[in-house]
């Protein structure tokens, strides 16, 4: 005879087990929910488009890389030895993919000591500077500490555009829309790059958010990193300037021009950021302009009226150029397109950001597409038209499949199409 005493007991237990196990799986479920349920709905948005973005382009990335090796003129020859650099910084092509030419520039003026001969002036010094106190953080990596904080600023750009789009569209959905428009612009993967784009424009997006809240001081400390940033980013004060004077009506009498200058004092901070990096390039190279002079001999740029070099670029011979600079053109249109709804402050600064690196004259075309991203308002005008949720998912997958195609040219092929 079988005892099945045993097997019985076991059979209860089993049950009685999974029905544990559920509980567990429903517990830990509901501490996350309650978890989730306790960050800020705006942050949850955010942190979702980041780490959404950052996926979706690392997978689209190394597949990429893995299918153009061994391919002809894979990688072009002048790009042999940017490669090569790539792999010294990381063996993980999801990490080195993301140093590019001026990337390679910044981990060298991170790493470059301050106290011996300084030749590398074409570069303002806010972003490779800014690596050195992270770097030591990170046990001295220079290179990591630029993408880390380029990802943060990634970030915290993301949150501002947010916060911006919501009192400048005057709903959620609006804001969001504008804030997802910019992570699907053609050349928004470079805000994941080791490269100034995202630190730039968070700073940039900062300002504005700042002073349509008439935090003017918060306005001046940001912007003097701004203007430290990048040549263009002193122009900055001039749009700031306009959000100014739009608070207050525009009026030009005694009164008010006094009051301008009571409130708006810390605009002059804007390009005294600009200044603080002249004065290294003459402490350190005994020419204030030594940044100028360097970009004129490194890559023959001269302020130059940015129209002819528009037209020149639409007719000349060269078809890259052509394709470059027609992106500039396509951004100028939308953006006249919406001015009235954007206001004059926002109109001028997606001029200055689309017109001052064309005033550089033909040598810019190689990186436009690159400097184009710093005009957040094209954002703002495309949430605008695409409030219905059809024209919006049109819209959405055209910029994606966009930007999709030029990721995938700027990895595997002809990077120096883009930078």
């Amino acid at each position: 005879m079988v005892d099945r005493s045993r097997d019985t007991a076991g059979d209860r237990r089993a049950p009685a087990g999974r029905a544990g196990v559920r509980e567990r799986v429903r517990a830990a479920r509901s501490r996350t929910g309650a978890l989730i349920a306790r960050v800020p709905a705006r942050w949850r948005y955010v942190l979702a488009l980041f780490v959404g973005a950052k996926v979706v382009l690392a997978l689209v990335g190394v597949i990429a890389l893995s299918a153009w090796d061994g391919a002809p003129a894979a990688p072009p020859a002048d790009e042999a030895n940017m490669r090569a650099d790539q792999e010294a910084i990381s063996s993980h092509r999801s990490i080195s993919m993301w140093f590019a030419w001026d990337a390679l520039l910044y981990d060298h003026l991170a790493r470059e000591p301050l106290d011996g001969a300084w030749n590398d002036f074409a570069f303002p010094l806010l972003f490779p500077f800014l690596a050195r106190p992270v770097a030591w953080v990170l046990g001295g990596d220079t290179a990591m500490a630029l993408l880390l904080i380029s990802n943060v600023a990634f970030l915290l750009l993301l949150w501002y555009a947010t916060a911006l789009g919501e009192k400048l569209l005057g709903d959620d959905a609006s804001a969001r829309r504008f804030t997802r428009y910019l992570v699907l612009l053609p050349t928004a993967f470079l805000f994941q790059a080791a490269l100034t784009e995202s630190l730039f424009l968070c700073l940039a997006l900062a300002t504005f958010y700042y002073a349509e809240q008439r935090r003017w001081v918060t306005v001046g400390v940001l912007g003097y990193f701004l203007g430290l940033s990048r040549s263009v980013g002193f122009l900055v004060a001039v749009p700031l300037a306009l959000v100014l004077l739009r608070q207050h009506r525009y009026r030009l009498d005694p009164r008010s021009l006094w009051g301008y200058v009571r409130t708006g004092w810390p605009l002059t901070l804007i390009p005294a950021g600009w200044l603080t990096f002249m004065a290294f390039c003459r402490w350190r190279g005994g020419d204030w302009f030594a940044y100028k002079h360097a970009q004129e001999k490194g890559w023959g740029i001269r302020v130059q009226n940015p129209v002819p070099v528009i037209w020149n670029g639409l007719t000349g011979v060269e078809t890259r150029d052509a394709a470059r600079v027609w992106f500039a053109v396509v951004l100028l249109a939308v953006v006249l397109a919406g001015a009235r709804r954007l206001g004059a402050p926002y109109v001028v600064y997606a001029l200055l950001m689309v017109l001052a690196p064309l005033s550089m004259g033909p040598p810019v075309y190689k990186s436009l597409l690159r400097y184009l991203l710093a005009a957040f308002p094209v954002g703002l005008v495309l949430a605008r038209w695409a409030r219905n949720a059809t024209a919006d998912a049109w819209l959405g997958a055209t910029l994606a499949l966009l930007q999709g195609g030029l990721f995938v040219v700027w990895l595997a092929y002809w990077t120096h199409f883009i930078i």
